[in-house]
């Protein structure tokens, strides 16, 4: 898998124990919500790739923040990991995979975590040189107890389990060898992006941060 920036640890997995998942809707959200994770000690973002202002979010997190590792979420189709690739995006995430959107993902030159949900999809990434994998969606595919009935049989296999997870379960996760972060959407609910509750942010921020 390609490197990350000299600067940051050497996988995705080990950069925050917290990687928050967010939803934009507008375009002015994006700079200060990158902003309020980096106050709040979480220099990561995975942005989905769900509204029409995300690929645009990238570009200007990438530009005005770059304190921040912008990753690309919700891949699911070849075409979007080349855009978001040129859109700036360090790092690529799908909820799942297929040969196509490997292939395609690794032609970018950039990290990233394929999606996974059951043991045959983990062999079959590993089977093609995907050792960190995003569990998705993690609490209604086995959770906790899956990922630790899989360490054992499949022990090259690293994850960030999304979905599902909040503050109160993700200590459950991070607990296990073969977790590295969990992928956390309680950070930037959609209330608190849309009053520009930027300061919330940062608190939540800093609660996820401190479960390292």
């Amino acid at each position: 898998m390609p490197s990350l920036p000299e600067s940051l640890p050497g996988s995705i997995l080990d950069v925050v124990p917290v990687l928050p998942v967010v939803v934009i809707d507008s375009l002015d959200h994006a700079v200060p919500v990158a902003r309020a994770l980096v106050a709040g000690g979480l220099p990561a973002i995975e942005l989905t790739l769900r509204t029409p202002v995300a690929l645009d979010a990238i570009k200007a997190i990438a530009a005005e923040v770059p304190e921040i590792l912008v990753g690309a979420g919700t891949i699911v189709t070849p075409a979007q990991a080349q855009q978001a690739a040129d859109a700036g995006a360090s790092f690529l995430v799908s909820p799942g995979a297929t040969p196509s959107l490997l292939t395609a993902m690794r032609d970018t030159g950039l990290p990233f975590l394929p999606g996974t949900a059951t043991v045959s999809e983990v062999l079959a990434a590993l089977e093609a040189g995907c050792t960190e994998l995003k569990f998705f969606p993690a609490e209604a595919s086995g959770g906790a107890t899956f990922l630790q009935s899989v360490a054992s049989p499949v022990p090259a296999a690293r994850f960030c389990p999304t979905g599902g997870i909040t503050i109160a379960s993700a200590p459950t996760y991070l607990a296990l060898t073969n977790v590295g972060c969990v992928g956390g959407s309680w950070i930037t609910p959609a209330d608190a992006l849309a009053a520009g509750d930027w300061d919330r942010v940062t608190r939540l921020a800093a609660e996820a941060a401190a479960l390292r």
